[in-house]
């Protein structure tokens, strides 16, 4: 697991970005967040290269910054802090991710294509035009998402959250949805065809835990939004 400190700022409340030593190594000690760091632009480029550089990252802080037209793809990351970063048109396929995280984060024109995560947390992040396709995301945190036109299909979500998310123009067809909670969903043109809904939690606000609704749906475990009340 990361570890966390604080930026050096005593009234900063935000997580200091990693720092590296002269080989290029992450030093676990005390810095400053991306706000209060002497030199931005030469902070993040150490952890641009650090990324590139590197098949398997673990601890890595990188909180609040902005990655943009990066390719990921096939990395490994192990306990990473990307919170609060901005994503753009960044390529995830093949990537792995264990217990690291995205809360906060905003995810524009993003792929995670075959992703494999697990107990990994996109709390409140916001994601436009992204995809999760072909992935096993399982027990994960989706809690508070905003997911604007995106696609979850034929993925696992075994025991992954998506409490209070807010859901727009998605799909979730053909997905493993056993032990996934949906409770508090906001769901509009959201789409689970051939998911195995029966198997999920669909809550209400009296009743967030209950799944006996799930009985009423009319096509099998097979549904289009609008089914579920």
């Amino acid at each position: 697991m990361f570890t966390i400190n604080k930026c050096l700022v005593n009234i900063c409340k935000n997580d200091a970005l990693s720092t590296f030593d002269e080989k290029g190594n992450i030093i676990e000690g005390k810095g400053y967040c991306l706000d209060h760091i002497p030199d931005p632009a030469l902070a993040q480029s150490a952890i641009y290269n650090y990324i590139k550089n590197n098949e398997k990252i673990v601890g890595l802080n990188a909180h609040g910054m902005i990655f943009k037209d990066i390719d990921f793809s096939n990395k490994k990351f192990f306990g990473c802090d990307f919170s609060h970063c901005t994503f753009q048109n960044i390529k995830w396929e093949n990537t792995l991710l264990r217990i690291s995280v995205f809360d906060f984060a905003f995810f524009n024109d993003c792929n995670f294509i075959k992703n494999n995560s697990l107990f990994t947390t996109f709390s409140c992040s916001t994601f436009t035009h992204t995809l999760f396709n072909a992935s096993d995301m399982l027990q994960c945190n989706f809690n508070g998402i905003k997911a604007f036109q995106c696609s979850f299909d034929n993925s696992d979500f075994f025991s992954t959250r998506f409490i209070n998310a807010i859901l727009t123009d998605t799909s979730f067809n053909n997905c493993n949805l056993k032990k996934t909670v949906f409770s508090g969903t906001t769901r509009e043109n959201v789409s689970f065809k051939m998911s195995n809904t029966r198997e999920a939690v669909f809550g209400t606000a009296k009743d967030p835990l209950r799944t006996e609704q799930n009985d009423a749906l009319a096509f099998g475990n097979s549904i289009v939004d609008g089914e579920i009340k």
